[in-house]
């Protein structure tokens, strides 16, 4: 099988440097959708250099590189056709406040591989820390299809109880025609996302949208909902990425607040409300 999990579990940890500066976290941002309205003051904190606050979901991308995803299947162990790849989830932990000009070191290992029967999981853990100590910690579970069924470890459940009662906030938001054109420019440049040939061999009528564009959306409408604006209270936020996203539709995003947290559901509004994040929450102060 493609897949060897003693070997992936037992390489050893690879280590890079990353930067970044302000270009990167503005783009990031454009690419997740903000600046419209384009001189709203609540939009000018992710565009605008000299009022320029980091979304925590930056984190994925920062030192334009991929979330885990495309560097796992590099790892030793690891060979598998990227159109049997899904990316089925992703958890991030925020250590501190990420500064919108940076140096750090990213170590990145096989974490875990799960046997889901007709599938395997691969969760790529990323640990950033710079001279200050760390920064945060990404989880990617990278699905890949026909690739399970060898007798391992089948994993914990991801899945959580529905929320209860009505949510206490309802977004919609508008993805735009070429939203996956302009995320990709942030460093996660797989095809899937562009080119309508391989989407369809990867069993897609078109492209589709990155799931952590989805994800970095529904975390700024969190923050600009529920957190008063304020990025810096987000300790952790980790989702199930349930269905796919085509540029041009519109997601509703449903927000229950809880206890030092707020659960989130996201669905996409032209497909019948059809889920696109599910087992949603996020953490904050």
């Amino acid at each position: 099988m493609p897949i060897d999990a003693a070997k992936a579990l037992a390489a050893e940890p690879r280590t890079g440097e990353l930067s970044w500066d302000h270009k990167d976290v503005q783009l990031y941002h454009l690419g997740i959708g903000a600046g419209i309205p384009a001189t709203d003051p609540d939009e000018l904190r992710y565009t605008l250099e000299s009022r320029l606050h980091v979304l925590p979901s930056f984190a994925t991308v920062a030192g334009a590189g991929s979330p885990g995803v495309i560097s796992g299947l590099s790892m030793p162990g690891v060979d598998v056709d990227l159109a049997r790849v899904l990316h089925g989830g992703q958890s991030l932990r925020i250590h501190r406040p990420i500064p919108a000009r940076g140096r750090a070191t990213a170590t990145g290992r096989i974490a875990a591989v799960y046997d889901k029967g007709k599938a395997a999981v691969l969760v790529m853990r990323t640990e950033v820390a710079d001279d200050d100590g760390p920064l945060w910690t990404n989880d990617a579970q990278i699905y890949v299809r026909g690739e399970g069924g060898w007798g391992g470890d089948r994993g914990p459940s991801t899945r959580l109880d529905p929320p209860a009662g009505e949510p206490d906030r309802v977004v919609e938001r508008h993805v735009r025609e070429d939203q996956a054109l302009l995320y990709r420019l942030s460093g996660d440049r797989n095809p899937l996302h562009a080119d309508p040939d391989f989407a369809k061999r990867a069993g897609f009528d078109r492209p589709i949208l990155h799931g952590l564009c989805t994800y970095g959306m529904t975390l700024k409408v969190v923050v600009g909902a529920l957190l008063d604006g304020d990025v810096t209270r987000v300790r952790s936020y980790a989702t199930r990425f349930a269905g796919v996203v085509y540029p041009g539709e519109t997601l509703r995003i449903r927000m229950w607040r809880l206890d030092g947290g707020v659960r989130v559901a996201v669905s996409a509004v032209e497909r019948d409300d059809t889920p696109v994040l599910a087992d949603t929450v996020v953490e904050h102060t």
